[in-house]
C-alpha cells in the first residue's frame, strides 16, 4: 500500500515537472551587441535605452531569425559636414524571438568620434522562440487627455498619465512604472483591489487611470499625475497581457500618494517566472521622459 502511494506521488511529481522542463528547455541564452550614432536632439540616456532595445533585438534576429525577409539598421555618419541618417527598421515584432531577461547588466561603452556622441551597448540574457503564440494588443501613453490624439512620451510636472490599451481576445492585463532608480511601481491592478488582476475583454478599448472612462466602481481607481525633481527623468511603462489569469507581483505599500512598490529584482525575477511558465504572455516596452 504504502509503496504504490509513494509510485502515484512520484509520477504526480513527475508530470508537474514536464510542463516546466519543456519551458526551460525552450529558453537559449543569447548575446548581442548594437552601435548607435547618437542624433544631437537626444539625451545620453535616452541613445543609451535604444542602443539596449536595438542589442536586444539583434540578438534576437541573429538567433531566431526575421519575420520580413530585408532588414536595415542604423547609420549616421558625418563625412566633409554631411549627416547621413538611415532608420533602424527592425523592431521587435519582426523577430521570430522574445526577450526572457537579462543574464547580467548591460554593457555601455560612450565614445566621440568627430565631435559625434557614440554608444555602443552589449547585452546578454534568456529568449525563446516564437512560435506564433503572443498576442498582438494596443498599448499607448496619453498625456493629459483620453482619447489617441493624445499620445505622447514627453510629460511636464503635474500632467497627468492615461493608457489606452485594447486586446483581440479576452485576458488579464498588468501595468509597471520602472523609474531610474531603479524601483518598479504596480499602476495596474489598481491599489484596492484585492483580487490582484484586471481582467480585459476583446475588442473593447480601455483608457486607464481615468475616473470618467473607468468600467469599475469609481473608488477603485487611481489618477496620476507624474513630477519631475531634477531636469529630467526617464521612465519604463511595462504593460504585460496574457489570455491566462496571473496574479501581480507581491509589492508593499510606498510613501504617501505613490503607488505600491517593489524592488526592480524582484520584478524581473517575477515576470521572468511568469513568463517562463506562460508562453502566451507578452510584453510591450513604452519610453518616457518627465520635465519640469
Amino acid at each position: 500500500m504504502n509503496f504504490a502511494i509513494t509510485k502515484r506521488i512520484f509520477s504526480l511529481i513527475i508530470l508537474l515537472a514536464l510542463p516546466l522542463a519543456f519551458y526551460a528547455q525552450k529558453a537559449r541564452k543569447v548575446c548581442g551587441e548594437y552601435i548607435y550614432y547618437v542624433p544631437t536632439n537626444q539625451s545620453l540616456e535616452q541613445a543609451k535605452n535604444i542602443a539596449l532595445d536595438r542589442a536586444k533585438i539583434k540578438a534576437l534576429a541573429d538567433e531566431f531569425g526575421t519575420i520580413v525577409s530585408q532588414t536595415n539598421s542604423t547609420v549616421l555618419t558625418n563625412e566633409n559636414g554631411k549627416t547621413d541618417n538611415r532608420f533602424f527598421s527592425l523592431s521587435g515584432s519582426e523577430v521570430k524571438g522574445e526577450w526572457l531577461e537579462n543574464d547580467g547588466e548591460p554593457q555601455y561603452e560612450i565614445l566621440y568620434e568627430k565631435n559625434m556622441l557614440i554608444v555602443k551597448c552589449s547585452v546578454c540574457g534568456k529568449a525563446r522562440e516564437i512560435k506564433n503564440s503572443s498576442i498582438n494588443f494596443k498599448a499607448t501613453i496619453l498625456r493629459n487627455g483620453t482619447t489617441e490624439r493624445f499620445t505622447s512620451s514627453e510629460f511636464h510636472d503635474n500632467d497627468f498619465m492615461y493608457l489606452l490599451f485594447q486586446t483581440p481576445v479576452d485576458g488579464y492585463v498588468a501595468v509597471y512604472l520602472i523609474d531610474e532608480t531603479p524601483t518598479a511601481y504596480c499602476l495596474l491592478p489598481y491599489q484596492n483591489d484585492s483580487d490582484g488582476q484586471q481582467i480585459v475583454k476583446h475588442g473593447k478599448e480601455y483608457i486607464f487611470f481615468s475616473p470618467e472612462k473607468a468600467s469599475e466602481e469609481l473608488n477603485l481607481v487611481d489618477q496620476y499625475s507624474l513630477t519631475c525633481s531634477g531636469s529630467v527623468e526617464h521612465n519604463q511603462i511595462y504593460v504585460i497581457f496574457s489570455p491566462n489569469p496571473f496574479t501581480k507581483a507581491t509589492d508593499n505599500a510606498g510613501a504617501k500618494y505613490l503607488p505600491r512598490q517593489l524592488s526592480y529584482k524582484e520584478f524581473t525575477e517575477w515576470l521572468s517566472n511568469c513568463r517562463k511558465l506562460d508562453p502566451k504572455m507578452s510584453i510591450k516596452v513604452l519610453h518616457m521622459e518627465i520635465r519640469p
